[in-house]
């Protein structure tokens, strides 16, 4: 009877082959059997600062280095922040090998001022280990995987710290010795994590990558046939640029947020005439109107030789559907109509007039609230309808629906402004009639904005309902906060 070793059970199980007569170099031919061929080839590369670079973690040259490595394959992944990962098992025959592709990718790293090391193994954690390890492996058959794996250092994994000392107190320093322990120990003392790791490592199970991708923009210039000054015929000449744009976007199924307009003059600086959006658009008709709206509002120092596009970034468009009523009609709604009122209001009045509005999760009135880019919700603001005003029973989870929901007003000062008093009641322009039961509000300890306050609506001698409150400390002073509409 066999006993199998503990580092086999790492290893994934292979199908009974007939064993070559002798050692294979290099790629297999193709009348070795098919067993010796892995399913994927990953090339991992390590890189290190070289002259032209500040340090290693630079993401802009590794992202650079991922673009130009591109021409190798199209499954890339990035590993940050010093790896990368490409799948290079279709890609060998074009460059001459695996010694062609190592060596074109070494061509590459030096391009961009990088100094790499290059590892290729039939799964992407050990390509990558290898070549954190400084290792240049080359491993072909994956039942050599192991063998090859166990002299490298467990530190190449990259494992906290404190995790690598207690495997260095038992003996273990080395992923060979790390794959001996039994796996039901090893998961209870150290962590199915670091177990799943060692699984991916062998392939033992699957290890997906995400995929790189590099987000293109836009940006085609377009040289005039004839000086141009009128507005229309330039807009007319940005035709074929805003459909090759809306081509572009379609294509990959974006849509742009900010785009600019480039007028090139004989002997001044360029023109500029800027747009940002209010939610994706790839619509060459409406760009076209908006920048028409643009247009009407630019000086030109001289007439126009050329014009350029450039878009910003490519963001994700989701294809509006036109609902089954026309809004104002059965509860139909109009909310596909607002982009384009902002849009519109921006081309003409300027992008920094229009702006925005979005609600804080904050009880406080004054604090509730933020200023925003219309059509999208920022970081910092969390926007959702505001049911009845936050601080309300409506808005605390737990609260029934029908639960009375305090009024809030659409005007508030910018400061609360102190009222007079007669008889402990306060006035404004005469007496005021208080309405109802005070809402209380009480919060702000955490961050040195601690208020206290009972509010109350109130009716001026006018019949117009003010909302003001009164300092639940002394000297209990009352204020003028909002008025309602």
């Amino acid at each position: 009877m066999r006993v199998r070793r503990s580092a086999d059970l790492f290893a994934p199980p292979l199908p009974t082959r007939t064993p070559p007569a002798a050692p294979l170099k290099g790629i297999a031919p193709p009348s070795a059997s098919p067993a010796a061929a892995p399913a994927e080839l990953w090339l991992g590369v390590q890189v290190a600062a070289g002259a032209k670079q500040t340090g290693p973690d630079s993401p802009p040259a590794l992202r650079h280095l991922a673009t130009l490595a591109q021409r190798f394959t199209p499954r890339l992944s990035l590993e940050p922040p010093d790896g990368l990962l490409l799948e290079v098992k279709g890609s060998l025959h074009l460059f001459g090998g695996v010694d062609g592709i190592r060596r074109e990718m070494a061509r590459e790293c030096a391009r961009c001022g990088l100094r790499g090391t290059l590892a290729l193994a039939p799964t992407p954690l050990a390509a990558l280990t290898a070549a954190r390890a400084d290792r240049s492996l080359l491993v072909l058959d994956p039942a050599q995987l192991i063998g090859q794996l166990s002299p490298l250092p467990l530190a190449a994994l990259r494992w906290p710290q404190k995790l690598l000392e207690r495997l260095a107190s038992i003996g273990v320093r080395t992923i060979g010795q790390a794959l001996r322990l039994p796996r039901a120990g090893f998961a209870q003392r150290f962590g199915a994590a670091q177990l799943g790791e060692l699984d991916r490592l062998t392939g033992r199970v699957s290890d997906p990558r995400e995929r790189f991708e590099v987000r293109t923009r836009f940006r085609r210039r377009r040289e005039l046939p004839c000086e141009l000054e009128n507005h229309a015929a330039l807009l007319e000449a940005l035709g074929p640029l805003l459909t090759a744009l809306e081509q572009f976007l379609e294509s990959r199924q974006c849509g742009v947020l900010e785009l600019e307009c480039r007028l090139w003059h004989r002997g001044c600086p360029p023109s500029r005439c800027a747009l940002r959006l209010a939610a994706p658009l790839a619509d060459a008709r409406r760009l076209a109107e908006l920048i028409g709206e643009r247009l009407g509002t630019l000086a030109l120092p001289e007439p126009v030789r050329a014009c350029e596009l450039r878009s910003g970034l490519p963001v994700p468009r989701v294809p509006s559907s036109a609902g089954l009523w026309q809004p104002g009609e059965h509860g139909g709604l109009s909310e596909a109509h607002s982009p384009r009122l902002i849009e519109r209001l921006r081309a003409r009045l300027g992008s920094d007039v229009v702006k925005g509005l979005a609600v804080l999760e904050d009880h406080r009135p004054e604090a509730a609230w933020c200023v925003r880019e219309p059509g999208a919700c920022s970081e910092v603001a969390h926007c959702r309808p505001l049911e009845g005003g936050l601080g309300s029973p409506a808005s605390r989870p737990g609260a029934p629906r029908n639960a009375a929901r305090p009024r809030r007003p659409l005007w508030l000062l910018p400061l609360p402004r102190r009222l007079t008093e007669r008889d402990g009641l306060p006035r404004y322009r005469g007496g005021l009639r208080l309405l109802g039961e005070p809402e209380r509000i009480e919060t702000g300890w955490w961050d040195g904005a601690e208020v206290a306050r009972d509010y109350y609506i109130a009716l001026d001698t006018h019949g117009r309902r003010l909302w003001l409150f009164r300092e639940r400390h002394p000297p209990h002073r009352w204020f003028l906060h909002g008025v309602f509409g």
